[in-house]
């Protein structure tokens, strides 16, 4: 029984996660952060065309747990004491995945 229990919370789970209301609250902070495209070059300005090319097929890694997030961009930031601190970019598409996440 509790399988069948731990199974039914993680349908429950990714069906909030990938809820439409939920999607666009991510869609809207991503959007408004803007921020730097990460390894796919790809810009926030972009994101609502791929997300309609491609929604069908992410979804269904979510939901398979199969969907593997992109490499992440490293950029180097200049500090005030003269060194340098490593930042990490991820990808526009990962990031809106992060935000539904959370």
């Amino acid at each position: 029984m509790r399988g069948a229990l731990a199974l039914e919370r993680k349908i429950s789970l990714i069906e909030a996660i990938l809820s439409r209301e939920n999607l666009l609250t991510a869609l809207k902070r991503v959007e408004s952060n803007k921020g730097s495209h990460g390894v796919d070059k790809m810009s926030v300005q972009n994101l609502r065309h791929q997300i309609y090319d491609y929604w069908h097929i992410i979804q269904d890694e979510l939901r398979k747990g199969t969907y593997n997030p992109n490499l992440v961009r490293r950029v180097e930031i200049p500090k005030s004491d003269g060194g340098k601190r490593l930042l990490g970019i991820p990808t526009v598409m990962d990031r809106f995945i992060q935000q539904a996440i959370a």
